[in-house]
């Protein structure tokens, strides 16, 4: 730097020399600089740079197009981890809004002969419940013609379902509604008195889905819901999914 320094100094304190000093200047400092063997403040310049280039010497130029490939490079490796990102965050929020409510069609009922009460059952096997009025499916998992909530992505769900039945005084409530995974019985609600005209249940159940588990409610044989139907509710939504699956 010291050399460089001398050569603009002698530049600006012989601004009318002749051409041919100026030459012999330059060349001498030239020279000098090549032969220079301090420290400078980029260690890989082309001190020759200097005096065939008009516009300066570019300094670790090789060093600064590495760094603008290698950067280029890390760019193009972060915008794919970008896009991956986005694809996955969109598919787990898809997974995410799954939740649906429906509540029995009081049409359903049948007369009870011999009564005044219109019901649903009893039957002489167990009878998955048609909870057919539909106000909520994000993600489409129930199924209203057979009561029935399949799993569309693995995950911790939350279910709930509530069981009423309304009789005649005298007439006796009997009733058994269970929560079925996979045929298996989880939790259930029953009633089985002559005391109460009209009773309420709900029970509500955390449980761990597979894709293509399934869920849904069932009436006990023997047992009956009576009138009121459309206040039997069944609902459920995913709480977290699991993403490794």
């Amino acid at each position: 730097m010291f050399v460089l320094s001398v050569l603009f100094l002698l530049g600006t304190l012989f601004p009318c020399g002749h051409v041919e000093a100026q030459s012999t200047t330059i060349q001498f400092l030239k020279e000098a600089a090549l032969k220079w063997t301090g420290t400078l403040t980029c260690d890989p310049w082309d001190c020759n740079c200097t005096f065939t280039k008009q516009r300066g010497c570019c300094c670790a130029a090789n060093e600064m197009y590495q760094i603008e490939q290698d950067t280029f490079i890390r760019i193009k490796h972060l915008w794919y981890s970008i896009s991956t990102l986005n694809s996955r965050v969109q598919e787990v929020t898809a997974g995410a809004k799954v939740s649906f409510k429906a509540n029995m069609d009081p049409n359903i009922a049948i007369a009870i002969p011999g009564s005044n009460e219109r019901c649903f059952g009893p039957f002489n096997t167990n009878v998955p419940i048609p909870y057919a009025i539909v106000s909520l499916n994000d993600g489409y998992g129930y199924n209203p013609s057979l009561g029935v909530f399949t799993a569309p992505c693995a995950g911790v769900y939350l279910f709930s379902f509530t069981v009423y039945s309304y009789v005649s005084k005298g007439e006796r409530l009997y009733h058994k509604v269970q929560l079925m995974k996979n045929g298996m019985m989880v939790v259930s609600v029953w009633e089985n008195n002559r005391e109460d005209g009209e009773d309420s249940g709900t029970q509500v159940v955390q449980l761990e889905m597979k894709k293509g588990d399934q869920v849904y409610t069932e009436l006990m044989s023997g047992r009956k819901l009576c009138n009121e139907l459309q206040y039997n509710i069944f609902t459920g939504y995913i709480l977290y999914p699991h993403i490794n699956e």
